[in-house]
């Protein structure tokens, strides 16, 4: 168990959150939630002692451990990829190293032997015999092979750093898990594996996360961080959103109703204080008047941006034809023959589980790259609009945010029309002169949607759009995507933006396509799927 016991924390006059009390309780899983900035890293890190608070005190049960899941991808680069895991049991691996040590001397002492003695009875206590089994078993659930095992954690690309990281918060069976974005860089399998270790954990678990699907899978209770203050509500993140949104609906009628019966008592004293007959009634309704309060409601950190893609013209009967497609990229072929027609209404999620295949097949479509053999051809009435999942390149210079989005506005559009655009895109006042190469990741990403929003395209390709964003700006895409008439080709991680908004998936594999109209949780869940998946390796081998 862990408490927070009258927090509070500010960066100069803003409070973070204030005389925070709270207890996180065994068996129970905990999503904390709240807009960018509203600090929700910021109390995990409170929780796990690596920052201070201004006021209050962590309390955490006796000879409880708390795991963490590390951020930093280069802390680890010289450790084998094992031993980083079992180092999330730091007792643990300092009895390894020592008991290593004492085997290793040639003068082994009778002193020695007595101290491993009290090492191996230690090491048994914490399960130490299992340690190595342990670590290979979540490292191989994780997707990380056998062969990385043994290698430095230098020699891994980015995205398996992420998962070992991962496993060595989930190793040793903690008191105490903080997870900071714990799906990041998983795939399908590994984000499914993930939900069930969380289902059956036994211990305390708070998480951060911006998705939502995994929220609902693993949460019982939800943290929320808003107005200074942290309340947790029972239930899943879809629960929480309900009871929030009627929890402000009421406080906002029970004002109105106020406010409405204030008017008619002021209208009733006016007309009649000066009127003898009348005065004591008036007098009443005075008295009943200074009773009546509103209740401030106080202003929420949570901002929804205003998201909305309308087409100049619908598509026409012709969109898309793309005939045998392949591209080699460092000598490693990434598209084999990919062949597709979308059709009027397709709303295509690629999948695989190559994301640089996914990545090249969109900046091919886009006329960013060319293939080495196969066609497409764009229908006359299409006008498409592109997302790359990578675009610093958009945002270089000393350009000013309103200069940058005139570049894609109307012609005779100036700098009334471009702060009112980026108000509605939560850059109001001062933050529509910032330079767009201090721009934050998820400002960058707002960018890049006012940019298709302005272009009317009736073809929307976007990879990966989601990366980067808050829940509220995922929930602004999310809704106004659903409400989008035309085409949408795309690709996510994020299971609830997919599984809301396609019609169709495209799964690209190294040997060509698996096409299939259905839910993606039809998709997953498939096993017709799976017989082609095999069958096609099978052929190809």
């Amino acid at each position: 168990m862990i408490c927070a016991i009258d927090v509070t924390l500010a960066y100069g006059k803003r409070i973070l959150f204030k005389d925070v009390n709270i207890k996180f309780t065994p068996g129970n899983c905990y999503g904390l939630i709240g807009a960018n900035g509203a600090g929700k890293s910021t109390f995990l890190k409170i929780l796990a002692g690596d920052i201070e608070s201004d006021s209050g005190i962590v309390s955490v049960g006796q000879r409880e451990r708390i795991a963490v899941l590390r951020q930093d991808h280069f802390a680890f680069d010289e450790e084998i990829v094992l031993n980083t895991v079992i180092m999330g049991y730091e007792k643990l691996y300092k009895n390894m190293f020592e008991r290593d040590a004492l085997y290793a001397k040639p003068d082994f002492s009778e002193e020695d032997g007595n101290r491993a003695g009290e090492l191996e009875v230690e090491f048994g206590e914490m399960n130490g015999y299992d340690a190595e089994p342990e670590a290979a078993i979540l490292l191989n659930s994780l997707g990380i092979a056998e062969g990385l095992h043994p290698k430095k954690m230098k020699e891994l690309e980015g995205g398996e750093k992420v998962r070992v990281l991962l496993a060595q918060a989930l190793f040793g069976n903690p008191d105490i898990l903080l997870l900071d974005e714990p799906t990041n860089n998983l795939d399908i399998k590994s984000i499914a594996w993930l939900e069930d270790f969380l289902y059956r954990f036994k211990n305390t678990v708070i998480v951060v996360s911006h998705d939502r699907h995994f929220m609902n899978q693993v949460c019982t209770h939800v943290a929320d961080i808003d107005f200074g203050k942290i309340l947790v509500y029972m239930g899943n993140y879809d629960f929480w959103y309900q009871a929030s949104q009627l929890n402000l609906k009421q406080k906002l009628a029970e004002n109105k109703k106020t406010s409405d019966r204030a008017t008619e008592l002021k209208a009733f004293i006016q007309r009649f204080s000066s009127n003898a007959s009348k005065s004591r009634q008036a007098t009443s309704r005075k008295k009943l008047l200074e009773k009546l309060t509103i209740e401030d409601i106080p202003v929420s950190y949570r901002k929804y941006p205003f998201i909305c893609f309308k087409p100049e013209r619908p598509c026409g009967n012709v969109i898309l034809e793309v005939e045998g497609l392949t591209k080699a990229i460092d000598g490693e072929k990434v598209l084999n023959n990919v062949s597709f027609i979308v059709n009027g209404g397709d709303k295509i999620v690629f999948a695989g589980e190559n994301t640089l295949a996914k990545t090249t097949l969109f900046q091919i479509l886009a006329g960013e790259m060319e293939p080495d053999i196969g066609t497409f051809r764009w229908g006359k009435t299409i006008s498409h609009s592109y997302f790359p999942k990578e675009h610093s390149s958009y945002f270089k210079g000393d350009r000013t945010l309103i200069d940058w989005l005139l570049q894609f506005a109307p012609p005779k559009e100036g700098e009334h029309f471009a702060r009112t655009f980026l108000g509605r895109m939560l850059f109001s006042g001062e933050e529509a002169v910032k330079k767009i190469k201090v721009l934050s990741g998820g400002e960058k990403v707002r960018c890049m949607l006012s940019r298709m929003m302005l272009s009317k395209s009736n073809v929307l390709m976007m990879d990966d759009p989601t990366n980067h964003l808050d829940l509220e700006s995922i929930t602004s895409l999310n809704n106004s995507l659903s409400k989008f008439q035309e085409v949408i080709l795309f690709t996510s991680h994020d299971h609830e933006f997919v599984n809301t908004l396609v019609n169709r998936i495209i799964e690209i594999t190294p040997n060509g396509v698996i096409d299939r109209l259905m839910t993606f949780d039809e998709y997953i869940e498939s096993t017709e799927v799976a017989k082609i998946r095999e069958a096609m390796k099978k052929k190809a081998a």
